[in-house]
């Protein structure tokens, strides 16, 4: 049954509308975002999670985006990835996704959910894919994220093996696996989507003292969970009902709102 049920979806489109002309082969080498009046549902009858939603991220920012459950933080991620079709225009350095192929697009974003998606197989595997990177390569990012001795300690090195969802790493390990795999793959944009709501204080800190130290080039865009995670952000965008509420630095909403540090 569930086998058939795949078999029925329609598969994606590789471009949603006309292929923009000469993008370049370096694209995205800013990592500029911007979304211009763009509204979201997940059906026709639904009421849009999204809504009219207009901003600009610079290249190179660090931005948080908060708000109560369901108010469309985890929605513009959505869009962004195109996971959802949203209306109006979303661009990546002046080029609107939509006329990008799907796998391109994808591939020049990296993505740390809260949730680590780790994959059967060998750890080499779920670093490198497609066998592009030598191993001096892969040790250097395991190192990057304190996961080098933790590693050699299995006995199998960059072969070992990974149970199903990778239990045979604690929770936080695995959540820095997938630290080294963004690290390797040199996106222009990560995005966290409450990366660190499951993980411990101390693992906490190691992961936001690696995206300081290892993405300085990289535009991040952070969906918090814990206030303290976004604070240290460029600005931070606040979020009602699918609505932008406010866009500004933490110390300026601070300000404006001294009696609500949440």
């Amino acid at each position: 049954e569930r086998v058939l049920e795949y078999s029925t979806v329609e598969p994606e489109p590789e471009v949603e509308e006309p292929a923009a002309e000469n993008i370049p082969e370096s694209w995205p080498q800013q990592g500029g975002i911007a979304f211009r009046n763009v509204s979201l549902k997940y059906s026709p009858r639904a009421e849009p999670v999204l809504k009219d939603l207009s901003f600009e991220i610079k290249p190179k920012e660090r931005i948080g985006i908060v708000g109560r459950t369901g108010a469309g933080k985890s929605s513009i991620i959505q869009a962004l990835f195109r996971l959802a079709p949203a209306t109006a225009a979303i661009e990546i350095d002046q080029i609107r996704i939509g006329s990008v192929p799907l796998r391109r697009h994808r591939g020049a974003i990296s993505i740390i959910p809260q949730e680590p998606v780790i994959f059967s197989g060998s750890l080499r595997h779920n670093l490198d894919p497609f066998g592009t990177l030598e191993d001096g390569q892969i040790w250097r990012a395991l190192e990057q994220v304190e996961l080098r001795q933790v590693v050699q300690a299995t006995g199998g090195g960059l072969d070992t093996k990974m149970a199903e969802g990778g239990t045979n790493f604690s929770a936080g390990q695995r959540q820095l696996l997938c630290l080294a795999r963004a690290i390797l793959r040199n996106s222009r944009i990560l995005v966290m989507d409450e990366a660190t709501a499951s993980v411990d204080p101390e693992t906490d800190r190691l992961i936001q003292r690696t995206i300081r130290e290892q993405f300085p080039n990289c535009t991040i865009v952070t969906i918090a969970h814990r206030l303290h995670t976004v604070m240290d952000s460029d600005r931070i965008l606040v979020m009602d009902a699918g609505c932008l509420v406010e866009f500004d630095s933490p110390a300026n909403l601070l300000q404006r709102h001294p009696d609500r540090p949440d």
